[in-house]
């Protein structure tokens, strides 16, 4: 019957949680002061009742001798010093004098208030209170000497009693004998529910302990999960939601304490309807689905529900997982790439040194010629040679290893400075100064990133815009503001036409390109570049000047507070009477209040 404790386990992670001994003994410690507590408050009460029944007895003369009121005080201050000025000796201990200022104490008193009351009271039931004491805050031979002490006194008294009348009483001695067997019993009995009580205890606290640890260990995984967790009542209200969700609905963690509607903003209004079918039909459900943000690129993803039992077969709560389809297929892309990048880096690595020996020999052959129809065959040599150069270029970017960056070696740079100047030598280069306007409107935002990296992003975002662009005036953009209270807006818009929906599918992908002359990866350079560095890069069909365009823009983390919102006159090839307005997005954070911006 006395198993170990941790016997009732099967193995587990947390064995040190259930072994620790320390902490079961200080748990078995604060059970047994509670316990001892109770009894030590019932002694007060029955002394208390005991003298207010003496002094009852001797005004009223109906009674034993008047010192008996003043054994029952004493009896009284006996207990009230034991409950308020001593600590209890821990379970087990060997006999110790507490133990008998406490159960001698008791039976003695009732001893003499049973020898010497007169009348027809009986205290006998009374000694119960010490043998129970004795049983279970005691052990097994504290409990069973004084079952005997009790039942030799009752065999006493009753022999006292029949020397005394000279009659011997069969009934008196068979009384006492009874009684007697009955406190035998009482006392085996009542240690032995102890012990199994203690056990039990002992055994529930372990539970308690592992379920804790179980507890615990669980909040850890779901908050570092990257897939969303979201727990919903059949109302549509969000009881709790891990970092992750928090971060795909609302673009930021909010308290703990904070409630969430599904129904309360229209880009959720089809989780709400997914949870509601979830409880309808009574069955876990999956859907694709996306977020349209207004301050972040809008969100594709993977929603499962699950619903958890109450009350049988009754749904209580719904569980919804939300997995950004983004990584999902970034996964899946890098898988598939792993391969052909170092197959394209070793096949652009070999063509460099002959793709260097025509362009040297191109360069030869140009001093040499001297007709206008072979310079142009030149011409057109080192053209394609520098476009093949480009290529190879931007091949082994991607396929060479990038290491992470250290938030404090990234260098802070001014954005809107080092825009203009990116922008005024790309727009020379380019012969591009008529179609480019440049709007910054963050004088005091400095962003994380590295000059070279933020420089290839912009020309690369720009290089695509000229591609597309109708060629007139002000018909490529660039336009800086913050974003948020955390991100910094860059945006190259351009008035070209939409793009289709095959081509959208595949923006970002390395190697895709909607022309033959394009190596497709100027666009995932762009955003390898951005993820880097913490940034958001995404694209958008959006109305500026009354004119259709296609906006590329990405949320870069600001180095430092954000800037405040109030728009500058900073501009550069800035037509009169142009204004920005958007149709699509809206700039301001719906989150923290701030209103969208205006751009002029």
């Amino acid at each position: 019957m006395a198993r170990d404790v941790s016997s009732q386990f099967a193995p587990s992670w947390y064995s040190a949680f259930e072994g620790n001994n320390s902490q079961g003994r200080e748990q078995r410690m604060r059970a047994f002061v509670r316990l001892w507590r109770a009894f030590m408050r019932a002694r007060v009460f029955i002394a208390a009742v005991l003298l207010a029944l003496q002094v009852f007895v001797v005004v009223t003369n109906t009674g034993g001798p008047d010192w008996l009121v003043l054994l029952c005080s004493l009896h009284l201050s006996a207990a009230l010093v034991v409950l308020y000025a001593w600590r209890p000796v821990e379970q087990g201990r060997p006999l110790h004098i507490q133990w008998m200022l406490t159960i001698g104490v008791d039976v003695l008193v009732f001893a003499l208030l049973q020898s010497f009351q007169l009348g027809g009271l009986n205290f006998t039931p009374l000694f119960a209170l010490p043998v129970l004491l004795a049983s279970i805050l005691g052990s097994l031979a504290l409990a069973l000497a004084t079952a005997a002490g009790v039942t030799l006194y009752l065999l006493g008294a009753a022999s006292w009693s029949a020397y005394l009348l000279n009659d011997i009483s069969t009934a008196s001695f068979l009384q006492a004998g009874l009684t007697g067997t009955g406190f035998f019993l009482v006392a085996a009995l009542a240690n032995q529910l102890a012990i199994r009580l203690a056990r039990e205890e002992a055994l529930a606290a372990s539970s308690q302990a592992v379920a804790r640890a179980q507890a615990q260990v669980n909040e850890l995984v779901i908050e570092s999960l990257t897939v969303g967790v979201l727990v919903v009542d059949p109302h549509g209200v969000v009881r709790n939601a891990n970092p992750a969700a928090q971060a795909m609905l609302l673009g930021q963690v909010s308290p703990q304490a904070a409630k969430l509607l599904l129904s309360a903003r229209a880009s959720w209004h089809h989780l709400a309807h997914l949870v509601n079918e979830t409880f309808a039909l009574g069955e876990p459900l999956e859907a694709e689905t996306s977020i349209d943000n207004e301050d972040r690129p809008s969100q594709r993803l993977h929603a499962r529900t699950r619903l958890t039992a109450q009350g049988g077969r009754r749904a209580g709560l719904c569980v919804l997982f939300l997995e950004d389809l983004r990584e999902v297929e970034a996964r899946v892309r890098t898988e598939k790439l792993a391969s052909m990048g170092r197959m394209s880096a070793a096949v652009a690595h070999e063509i460099r040194n002959p793709l260097s020996a025509i362009t040297q020999a191109n360069a030869l052959l140009d001093e040499e010629v001297q007709a206008p129809a072979q310079k142009r065959l030149t011409r057109m040599i080192d053209q394609n040679a520098q476009r093949l150069s480009r290529i190879v270029d931007d091949i082994l970017n991607v396929a060479r290893a990038q290491p992470s960056q250290d938030q404090r070696s990234t260098p802070s740079l001014p954005l809107d400075q080092t825009v203009r100047q990116i922008t005024h030598e790309w727009s020379r280069q380019n012969q591009a100064e008529r179609v480019l306007g440049v709007h910054v409107h963050a004088p005091a935002a400095h962003v994380g990133f590295d000059p070279e990296h933020l420089r290839r992003l912009l020309i690369n975002l720009l290089d695509n815009a000229l591609r597309h662009a109708s060629g007139k005036p002000s018909s490529i953009r660039v336009i800086t503001q913050p974003s948020g209270n955390e991100h910094i807006r860059l945006s190259v818009w351009s008035d070209g036409q939409a793009l289709e929906a095959s081509v959208m599918r595949h923006l970002f992908e390395p190697f895709f390109s909607s022309e033959s002359r394009s190596s497709g990866l100027g666009l995932y350079i762009c955003r390898e570049l951005c993820e880097r560095y913490g940034a958001q890069i995404a694209y958008q069909r959006t109305r500026l000047d009354q004119r259709e365009g296609n906006e590329f823009y990405a949320l870069i983390p600001a180095a430092g507070p954000a800037p405040t919102r109030e728009p500058t006159q900073q501009s550069l090839s800035y037509p009169a009477g142009d204004s920005i307005a958007t149709r699509t997005v809206q700039y301001g954070n719906p989150l923290s209040g701030d209103a969208p911006l205006a751009t002029r």
